[in-house]
């Protein structure tokens, strides 16, 4: 769509307007919610003075739900809705006085009395707009409720950036104009996370209740364009590899190459710089691990979702208080090799845990892991580096490195690939030099990949060829399974099977079989 103009549904009372702007390289992303259709600005600072009288249940509810309920009642419980043109009408008398509550409220004072005379539309947004702001993220909500929304982005004064999976780079209708509004907003919205910020300790990373992830710089004196905020979307169904080949992001060979190695065991590093999709591509192979596996994921956020019963999910936690160092990867996953898993999984490896990582591979765990490193020389380069300092010679446990990377496809658009995939073969100490073979590398002219290990594969035809039965004779007859499960994930693109959690349930079923 070159010259954008469009309108799409969110959800029965949250729509979206996507339009160009041809003097600048991002389009605009508007958030269209009922309070904007609705002239509500007078009767709302009305009907925030009569939640005085309900502080005390909201205190008492419970959960988010309790609390919708509540709000949403006193909203009933002081309109009337008429035929009208909706003018307000004041008069009535409160019932409760408030408690501990009262900041919760952007007024306070009494309470004033009588319904208020309003349309239905107006009601409607009342509900909306007082749960929005009261109870979920304010001015984000729209865009967090967003699926087609991957990253929000607030750089400091300005307007808010969106990336989006369809769109690319957009800018919303938000935008932040003095410091003291961008400031508050901060503070109250790392209030609601329940991890405040403040000038000695500015820097928070947290998880929104819906599984996104936001990090939170506060203060012009650390961030000299003003406080800024960046979340990462939660994705509530994971993305499956037949997505990715949808998205371009792999091929059929090269999707049934990678849930053959996750299936058999392999260890497996997905590399790249951020937003490259390394995350994305880990979660997916997670489908073809044996359904009967336990797995144990050790991450600073959590982000990994797999559908296997026997999962021990582990999250890195921050000191609680001085002198104490709370719970690092480190440490984390090294109770993880006494838990007898049949895989790691590792959300990102930066440091020390590295080497403890390679140890787990040397003891026989199968370890699945992210990396920040843009080719398979730099992720030797940072793996045999300090602070990680995994010996050489222990190298050659890892497997398969996988680069993914953000890319310009040859129309020019931006898009993320699986650039090259690489089998590790060894170490030779007398040229200290590794030896590995690129299985598949990504065709930058012509957007395709190209199989450069058919009939060449190390792991392929020493590795899962013997695990299959194969003898040396005929361990080749490894590249006809693998085109067979290639054809496979044709014919289940075809019949639509793209969603996760069915394509789990479709190779658990085929595993058990002994169809794959």
């Amino acid at each position: 769509i070159e010259q954008k103009n469009l309108i799409y549904r969110v959800d029965d009372s949250l729509f979206v307007h996507i339009f160009a702007d041809p003097e600048d390289a991002r389009d605009f992303y508007i958030s269209i919610e009922p309070a904007m259709l609705e002239d509500i600005k007078s009767i709302l600072a009305d009907m925030e003075q009569r939640l005085l009288d309900y502080v005390e249940e909201l205190a008492a509810a419970e959960t988010e739900e309790e609390k919708v309920k509540v709000l949403v009642r006193a909203v009933e419980e002081n309109t009337v809705v008429t035929d009208g043109d909706g003018r307000a009408g004041k008069g009535g008398s409160s019932k409760k006085k408030g408690g501990g509550l009262l900041s919760f409220f952007s007024k306070s004072g009494s309470a004033p009395s009588g319904p208020i005379s309003v349309t239905q539309a107006q009601q409607d947004a009342l509900k909306y707009i007082l749960v929005r702001d009261k109870l979920r993220m304010g001015a984000l909500e729209p865009l967090l409720q967003d699926d087609s929304i991957e990253d929000i982005s607030c750089s400091g004064l300005g307007t808010l950036f969106i990336e989006h999976k369809v769109f690319a780079g957009l800018k919303s209708n938000i935008s932040f104009e003095t410091h003291e509004e961008l400031d508050d907003f901060v503070l109250r919205l790392a209030e609601r996370i329940g991890k405040p910020v403040t000038y000695r300790s500015p820097i928070v990373d947290a998880t929104l209740l819906d599984g996104s992830r936001i990090n939170i710089v506060f203060g012009a004196d650390v961030s000299r364009s003003g406080s800024n905020f960046t979340i990462r979307k939660f994705q509530a169904t994971p993305i499956s590899l037949i997505d990715l080949i949808n998205f371009g992001a792999v091929d059929y060979t090269l999707a049934a190459y990678l849930s053959m190695m996750a299936a058999a065991g392999m260890n497996i590093f997905v590399s790249g710089e951020t937003a490259s999709g390394k995350t994305t591509l880990l979660n997916a192979l997670a489908a073809f691990v044996p359904p009967d596996s336990k797995i144990v994921s050790i991450e600073d956020t959590p982000e990994f979702q797999v559908p296997h019963p026997n999962w021990i999910r582990e999250v890195v936690r921050g000191s609680l208080s001085e002198g104490d160092g709370g719970v690092t990867m480190f440490s984390l996953l090294k109770a993880a090799l006494r838990q007898r898993p049949n895989l790691i999984v590792i959300g990102e490896i930066r440091g020390e845990e590295g080497l403890i990582a390679f140890q787990a591979m040397q003891t026989g765990h199968p370890v699945m892991a992210t990396f920040h490193a843009s080719s398979v020389e730099k992720l030797i380069q940072r793996l045999t580096g300090s602070p990680i300092n995994v010996p050489k010679v222990y190298i050659d446990n890892l497997n398969v490195a996988v680069i993914a990377s953000a890319v310009r496809l040859p129309n020019g658009k931006p898009g993320r690939r699986i650039v090259s995939v690489n089998e590790l073969v060894g170490y030779d100490k007398a040229s200290d030099s590794f030896a590995f073979v690129e299985a598949f590398r990504w065709n930058s002219a012509t957007d395709k990949h190209e199989f450069t290990g058919n009939l060449n594969s190390y792991l392929l035809e020493n590795q899962l060829a013997p695990k299959r039965g194969y003898s040396v004779e005929n361990k080749r007859m490894i590249y006809k399974d693998l085109q067979r499960r290639a054809s496979l994930f044709e014919r289940l693109r075809d019949q639509g099977v793209t969603d996760f959690n069915e394509l789990y349930r479709v190779f658990a079923k085929a595993q058990r079989e002994g169809l794959v």
